[in-house]
């Protein structure tokens, strides 16, 4: 049984930082792309960040470039996000998921997600202004 458990969310003011963790079990974990989406009140779920099975090859959605950063640990099954800066518009619910990374695919495929197979419960983040 596949486990994605996220945690570190709260409330945070802005130009503060939180950093989000996701303890995964019941997979090879080093055979997944990992992926952070958030979704706020009344809109879609979107993509933030995502990591490949090489830590090296990380992508970000424009909106939080230069202010979060994602990376993993193969040896605890554990994707990161660090975010900093934070802004009020970054409220809202992060998940992370897992998706089976296919080498010959490009990072796009992994914004998408339906391209994702295990998905986490979320965790709020908070940004008051």
């Amino acid at each position: 049984q596949v486990q994605l458990v996220e945690s570190g969310g709260g409330l945070v003011q802005a130009g503060g930082s939180l950093r989000l963790s996701c303890a995964a079990s019941g997979l090879t974990f080093s055979s997944y792309a990992m992926g952070w989406f958030r979704q706020a009140p009344g809109k879609e779920r979107e993509f933030v960040a995502l990591v490949r099975r090489s830590t090296g090859n990380t992508y970000y959605a424009d909106s939080v470039k230069g202010r979060f950063a994602i990376s993993r640990d193969n040896a605890k099954n554990t994707v990161y996000l660090q975010m900093n800066s934070l802004k009020p518009e970054d409220t809202a619910i992060y998940y992370c998921a897992a998706a089976t990374d296919v080498y010959s695919s490009g990072n796009y495929r992994y914004t998408r997600t339906g391209s994702y197979d295990y998905w986490g419960q979320g965790t709020q983040v908070t940004v008051s202004s």
